[in-house]
């Protein structure tokens, strides 16, 4: 299975690399996760956040295709590891792969939170992007060790 996070925003700093590097490196070949940068929109005279975050929205559609889409937004299920784990089975077994969607500075179009098969939410706190990534990274990372038994997650099981 693979898990693309498909991300609105580039040129970021190296620790948010080196981050998300760290834990995608440790998944395994059967979930691999990859990074895929869309361009912002540029907002211009005229063009609101609405705009943006509509024309953000066909981007992110085109790229997710048919995979299982997932939107990040705060308002999203806030869900333990071990039920991100359950999850995370249950995209196994589905037999498709995943996309998570994570928005511009202004935040995912209602035509993505629509479109996606489950909202999820890392935190009730606005959080920068660049954590964002590094966060998702580490909690797919975490519950790959869980349903793979590694020693990294150690809470009750």
């Amino acid at each position: 299975m693979k898990i693309r996070i498909i991300a609105i925003g580039h040129k970021m700093p190296d620790w948010v690399s080196q981050g998300c590097a760290e834990y995608i490196k440790r998944m395994s070949r059967e979930m691999t996760v990859e990074i895929v940068e869309l361009k912002p929109d540029k907002r211009a005279a005229g063009r609101g956040g609405d705009q943006v975050r509509e024309a953000e929205a066909t981007r992110i559609l085109e790229a997710v295709g048919r995979d299982y889409l997932i939107a990040l937004d705060e308002r999203g299920q806030e869900p333990t590891t071990l039920a991100l784990a359950d999850k995370m089975q249950q995209w196994l077994g589905d037999g498709r792969d995943v996309a998570l969607a994570i928005g511009g500075a202004d935040g995912l179009h209602d035509k993505v939170k629509q479109a996606a098969q489950w909202q999820w939410s890392l935190s009730r706190l606005t959080l920068p992007h660049g954590l964002v990534r590094v966060l998702l990274a580490e909690q797919l990372y975490r519950a790959w060790s869980v349903l793979n038994n590694h020693p990294y997650h150690r809470g009750d099981l």
